[in-house]
């Protein structure tokens, strides 16, 4: 089974312990994300350091840890697929997640309800992925 991982799970992984974490490294699925996703991560880089209290030496280390688990994919890949996925996402930010979903019929892991306002791509939360496994 292939998940497309939205950006707020991804902030997750740089929580020391997090849950999240555990699960993307202990995978049984095959997880990948837009490019678009490590551009976001790295804008945020500062807040990311902050909020979790790590150092920029330790954001650099999970970072490297997530792209050896996550597969980020460039746009390119899931061009055609852009279009369609702006006009049923709810917000227009999450377009290369459900676009990258509908090139790869797969489903989004994300957190945000919103998403679910759509009925192209399934969406599961952490909670509901959690369950699928266990």
């Amino acid at each position: 089974m292939k998940f497309v991982i939205d950006t707020n799970i991804l902030f997750s992984f740089f929580k020391p312990d997090s849950f999240t974490k555990k699960l993307i490294n202990n995978s049984f699925f095959e997880l990948i994300s837009p490019d678009y996703a490590l551009i976001e991560l790295k804008k945020y880089a500062n807040l990311i350091i902050k909020k979790n209290k790590i150092s920029k030496n330790k954001f650099n280390e999970y970072l490297n840890s997530l792209k050896q688990t996550v597969k980020f994919l460039p746009q390119k890949d899931y061009t055609k697929f852009l279009s369609n996925a702006k006009e049923i996402t709810p917000d227009i930010k999450d377009a290369d997640f459900l676009a990258l979903c509908l090139k790869e019929n797969s489903i989004l892991w994300s957190n945000d309800n919103l998403l679910k306002n759509q009925d192209k791509v399934k969406v599961l939360s952490t909670e509901e992925i959690v369950r699928l496994i266990f």
